[in-house]
């Protein structure tokens, strides 16, 4: 038993190399569940963080209502003043701030906020705006993987390519997406074009930069046993290059698209509010907070979905890789000895 722990001790403190499969589940669940528990620790273990009291009952007290939360030291100065007019003092738990909801309350809000229709007929269900946001999504990102792959490609493959083309992205990259608003309305209207365009300027330059680091870490031994062999440059592109690096190209896509979901609050704000974002906004201005972190949770939850299937995907494509390992591995039956006589 001893010898088992120091070896689990070993291989969780291992600086490089593989992990085995049960602990790659075991840490994946860790990485989502201790998140979870410290979340539920604060919000239902009064002693952790509960700095406000929610009235239960109002008691004497005229200006109480149940329900309210307010800071202790009020709650108690009002009691005080009730009791000494030989009043009923009012009644109260401890209580976190109303933008901090509970478990519970964000996975109630996670369902009614699908099952109850908008409070005003110009307003879509959720569901219709999330689609909305994934579309802005899809199409910026395209465009963007469109134009930006191509181009990274041949500033990694090709350095005249890379000094005419680097300089001025490497320039362009530090400006603020979002400060190119106002131009994308009066350029593209108000409606989905403005966002699809700084989804594309968020991603664009990134883009290409990453991709073309990529390629430049391709073995220059491929490409001059290729050379020896007589490939001319287009080939070299096409057969060499591109097949070496590909897999890696696969991986910062992954990436990228993660940070196309960063930048989609700011782009629906531009022109006409739309999409999750016009949710969000809508509940933090009737101080819906448990709708408020329900529509955030979405966006994560339909991310890291699409990241998985991505990767689920990318083990398919590219089995050759080190990482293509699926993090739920199906065991093989094991033969017993009588089978193998």
């Amino acid at each position: 038993m001893p010898h088992a722990t120091n070896s689990v001790g070993s291989e969780l403190l291992r600086i490089q190399g593989a992990l085995r499969p049960r602990t790659r589940q075991v840490l994946w669940f860790l990485s989502f569940l201790l998140p979870l528990l410290a979340w539920c620790a604060t919000s239902y273990v009064p002693w952790i963080w509960h700095p406000l009291v929610e009235v239960t009952e109002s008691g004497d007290v005229s200006w109480f209502t149940k329900g309210m939360r307010l800071e202790r030291q009020a709650f108690e100065k009002a009691n005080r003043a009730v009791e000494a007019s030989h009043g009923v003092p009012a009644r109260g738990v401890p209580a976190n701030p109303v933008f901090l909801p509970a478990p519970h309350e964000v996975a109630k809000a996670l369902y009614t906020s699908f099952a109850t229709p908008p409070r005003l007929k110009e307003e879509r269900w959720l569901h219709q705006e999330l689609w909305r946001s994934i579309q802005v999504i899809f199409w910026g990102f395209l465009i963007s993987s469109a134009l930006g792959v191509p181009l990274g490609v041949l500033c990694g493959a090709m350095p005249s390519a890379a000094r005419l083309t680097e300089p001025f992205v490497e320039f362009f990259r530090y400006l603020p997406a979002p400060a190119f608003g106002a131009l994308c309305v009066a350029v593209l209207g108000i409606e989905q074009a403005p966002k699809i365009a700084i989804i594309f300027i968020g991603t664009f330059f990134q883009q290409v930069l990453v991709i073309a680091n990529t390629v430049r870490r391709v073995e220059p031994s491929l490409v001059e046993a290729a050379q020896t062999l007589g490939a001319r440059r287009r080939d070299l592109l096409l057969r060499v290059v591109l097949p070496a690096s590909i897999s890696d190209i696969y991986q910062d896509q992954r990436v990228l698209l993660g940070w196309a979901w960063t930048y989609l609050i700011v782009a629906e704000l531009i022109g006409t509010s739309s999409g999750i974002t016009y949710f969000i906004n809508l509940q933090a201005k009737y101080r819906q907070y448990d709708n408020v972190v329900a529509a955030i949770l979405i966006i994560g939850i339909v991310g890291l979905g699409t990241d998985l299937v991505l990767g689920w995907l990318g083990r398919r494509l590219f089995p050759w890789r080190k990482d293509a390992a699926p993090l739920f591995r199906r065991r093989r039956p094991v033969a017993s000895a009588e089978a193998l006589a």
